[in-house]
């Protein structure tokens, strides 16, 4: 297995920002992740909704990335759960499977994208999900959750609690045209392509949720803040709800900006907005306050 100490995290991140982790490893197999698991903090996919802190992380990180076996039998496909949405989005259009199109685009890993329950364009992880295997990290054994098990909602699911980590599971899609498919996968990736950032820019997707029967994006656009940079991080132009590393930029940065985004919301509109990435850092550092900042209500709110 490969293991790495005083690890640099920046390039293993859609976002590109990060420091050294103070041990991370990359497990090849089901079984050697068990072995490790507990004895590490955080286990990670494609780091494609995460903000790592730019200082020293003194953390031990397993990254799922080489967990990504997919198998497909009838209208059913098994996925690990490091295998990337586009793989999955790919193999459904050439099997003539439909329900994984929104995928298509997407940067992230079925780990992570169970855990949040990710959606777009009128479908998500939720509508085909069958179940899956997870580790329950409390009582140090596999379960296997089928989908009332998962509590799926917007932007969360039972995973959301550190306690469970995705290993693998299974969707049910359905035949469809594969022509028709194919037209809609293009559909979503051009959509993408036009009103968010691609990667060429670090991103980490949208930055806050969706309030309820609202949009984040229209009430920072409200808020004047496209284009609005700190450092080498910048509101991007298009899409107010997306923050691109344009140049070099740190956690702080980000983390400034983000700041900024909450609280003009907040005095012009009363809501109180909740990231949708995740930070990873130190709590003890200046920047681990501006986090706290930002998610003290969003505690409150999912109590």
């Amino acid at each position: 297995m490969e293991v790495h100490n005083n690890y640099n995290i920046k390039n293993d991140t859609t976002f590109r920002i990060g420091g050294i982790v103070e041990a991370v490893a990359f497990p090849d197999t089901i079984e050697e992740l068990l072995s490790i698991i507990n004895n590490y903090d955080i286990v990670l996919g494609n780091c494609s909704n995460v903000l790592f802190s730019s200082e020293y992380i003194n953390k031990k990180i397993i990254l799922t990335k080489k967990l990504d076996k997919l198998s497909i039998d009838g209208n059913k496909i098994l996925v690990q759960c490091g295998t990337k949405g586009p793989i999955a989005a790919k193999s459904a259009l050439e099997n003539s499977l439909t329900g994984f199109e929104f995928l298509a685009g997407f940067p992230g890993s079925f780990g992570g994208m169970i855990c949040m329950n990710a959606s777009a364009h009128n479908q998500s992880i939720a509508d085909t999900f069958v179940c899956a295997r997870v580790y329950d990290k409390e009582e140090k054994i596999i379960k296997n959750f089928d989908k009332d098990s998962m509590k799926f909602g917007y932007r969360n699911s039972i995973i959301n609690s550190s306690r469970y980590i995705v290993l693998d599971a299974i969707f049910e899609l359905k035949k469809g045209n594969k022509e028709e498919i194919e037209e809609l996968v293009n559909r979503n990736i051009e959509f993408r392509k036009t009103r968010q950032p691609s990667l060429k820019y670090g991103n980490a997707g949208s930055i806050f949720k969706n309030p309820q029967n609202d949009s984040a994006g229209r009430l920072l656009d409200l808020c004047n803040l496209k284009s609005e940079k700190e450092g080498g991080a910048m509101i991007f132009e298009k899409h107010a709800n997306f923050i691109i590393n344009y140049n070099n930029a740190t956690s702080k940065d980000v983390l400034t900006l983000m700041n900024k985004m909450y609280s003009k919301v907040k005095e012009k509109y009363t809501i109180e907005l909740i990231p949708e990435i995740k930070y990873i850092g130190d709590i003890k550092t200046e920047e681990y306050r501006l986090w706290e900042t930002i998610t003290e209500n969003s505690k409150i709110q999912q109590k």
